[in-house]
């Protein structure tokens, strides 16, 4: 589980760093990231089309995953928006986690 001081929860600043942040994409999502002075912040947005509830739930609890296991090497003073795409639904941890680290090595 993310701690809450590296949760995005306001939309305002979902959406802040969707439109002005530098964009990755991989098979899996697409990820936006910003540079800050605070802590580092990860948000997700998974929609319906990604798959159905129990689908999108088990997508978001993998990226979560990922995105905790990885605060620790991460640098500090970025906002970081994980927009899944629809693949993410047949995606396996093992593919989702490559994929997150091919972003965080650029």
């Amino acid at each position: 589980m993310l701690p809450r001081v590296h949760r995005i929860t306001d939309g305002n600043d979902l959406r802040r760093v969707s439109r002005k942040g530098v964009r990755f994409t991989t098979p899996f999502f697409i990820a936006a990231v910003v540079d800050t002075d605070g802590p580092t912040r990860v948000g997700f947005v998974v929609s319906k089309q990604v798959g159905g509830a129990v689908v999108r739930n088990l997508v978001k609890r993998r990226l979560r995953d990922i995105a905790s296991r990885s605060l620790a090497q991460s640098a500090t003073g970025r906002d970081v928006v994980i927009r899944a795409l629809p693949p993410a639904g047949d995606a396996s941890f093992d593919e989702l986690a490559q994929a997150w680290d091919r972003v965080l090595a650029q």
